[in-house]
């Protein structure tokens, strides 16, 4: 037996005990950190060749393990865009040099540039939402962006289309011609009247006014008449220019509608032409008319807040309080998670053991759903790393004394001749 390979088996026992200690430090120092996932030091012996008559000591060999797809407990905050994933994968984020990394650690907040950005400094990546629901690329990180809600503030959106519903009364009396809506007199009748807010191409409010006439052309049929309110004169009627649509709405028997299609079209000044649906308006002996006007569109208006769905979908709430979806957030996940390279910054890189990435959207397949203003903590239990602390200093001092027994007996060898 080689008093050499005592003491390189004794400062090899050291080491592992040292690295098992470093992995422990590690656990405790972020057991309070958001999404941390715990480090562990396993042993395997390393056994050198020689012959029966002699032993060889050998050593250890130590590995380091990442519980990375073990997940922490979920607990509610107090901001919106933190964000937790419960179930399967992990947020795609970017440092500032635009290199992607897979993380856990979802404490986003606004940066001054309306991007979402955690406490360690990577953005959130998503795809843009334009044009319905964006396709996501299974295999790769490609045509995502970094969510900035800096694009979408005071952004004004002109009136396209809206809606009438309700119910006229069949018991209104008939307006005679010449004095209906249509005719723009000053002494035009009508059955009821509303006001609607619409807006132009720049967010401009415009009010229009809307007439109801029942007519003599049917005994069931109606006029509906859309009007420029600032053309109005100081009675109402005339208004100059003439009316901006008109259309015709007639009943069968029973008071539903027959007219087909049911819409007509309304070019707002300074803006779009917006298809109005009257669809759902009916007739009957009410004693009154009510309807119900409803167009889109929206003023000019700041992003408040934020709100992000389960499915990963980022809505933008304006101050004005319309909604808009910009954003979804995809998920991403490897066929190992536990083997991804661990980075500073609570994040992971892809490698040859843990796989190739693949990319899903929350609440489809395997992917879990993300939960907004909530974190997921550590998964380290403090209780067992102090366990194991004590262990391995206990295990580190029992190595010492076999490289202090290996040196003693090399002094009495270097010794024999005095």
């Amino acid at each position: 037996m080689s008093i050499f390979g005592i003491m390189r088996t004794g400062v090899s026992g050291m080491a592992a005990q040292g690295s098992k200690l470093g992995a422990v430090s590690d656990n405790i120092a972020n057991v309070n950190t958001v999404g941390y996932k715990r480090a562990s030091t396993e042993f395997s012996s390393l056994i050198s060749e020689g012959n029966h008559s002699e032993y060889n000591s050998g050593g250890v060999e130590t590995t380091t393990r990442y519980a990375i797809s073990d997940e922490g407990l979920i607990m509610g905050s107090t901001s919106k865009t933190d964000l937790a994933i419960k179930g399967n994968g992990f947020f795609v984020v970017t440092d500032a040099g635009g290199t992607p990394y897979m993380t856990r650690a979802g404490a986003f907040v606004k940066n001054g540039s309306q991007e979402l950005v955690n406490s360690a400094g990577f953005y959130l990546m998503g795809y843009p939402i334009q044009n319905g629901q964006p396709t996501v690329v299974a295999n790769s990180l490609d045509g995502l962006e970094r969510i900035n809600l800096a694009n979408v503030a005071y952004e004004a959106n002109p009136t396209v289309s809206g809606s009438f519903k309700g119910v006229l009364d069949s018991n209104s009396a008939v307006i005679a011609a010449g004095t209906l809506p249509s005719d723009n007199v000053a002494g035009s009748t009508y059955s009821s009247k509303a006001s609607i807010v619409t807006y132009d191409n720049l967010g401009n409010k415009k009010m229009l006014d809307v007439y109801m006439a029942k007519t003599g052309t049917g005994p069931d049929t109606w006029q509906a008449v859309v009007f420029d309110q600032a053309t109005a004169t100081a009675g109402g009627f005339p208004y100059a220019g003439g009316p901006l649509a008109t259309a015709t709405l007639a009943f069968g028997p029973t008071g539903q509608l027959t007219t087909a299609p049911a819409t007509f079209t309304v070019a707002i000044p300074g803006g779009s032409t917006a298809t109005i649906d009257f669809g759902q308006v009916s007739q009957v002996a009410t004693g009154e008319t009510a309807l119900e006007l409803a167009v889109d569109g929206n003023a000019p208006s700041a992003v408040e807040t934020v709100e992000i769905a389960d499915d990963g979908t980022v809505y933008a709430v304006f101050e004005n309080g319309a909604r808009r979806a910009t954003y979804k957030i995809p998920l991403a996940t490897v066929p190992s998670p536990d083997q991804l390279t661990p980075q500073s910054g609570n994040v992971y890189s892809v490698n040859n053991k843990s796989g190739d990435v693949i990319v899903g959207f929350p609440e489809t397949g395997s992917f879990g759903s993300i939960r907004a203003g909530a974190l997921e903590q550590s998964n380290v239990d403090l209780a067992t790393e102090l366990t194991a602390m004590i262990e391995s200093q206990r295990s580190y001092t029992a190595n010492s004394k076999v490289f202090q027994t290996g040196s003693e007996i090399l002094d009495v060898l270097v010794n024999l001749k005095r």
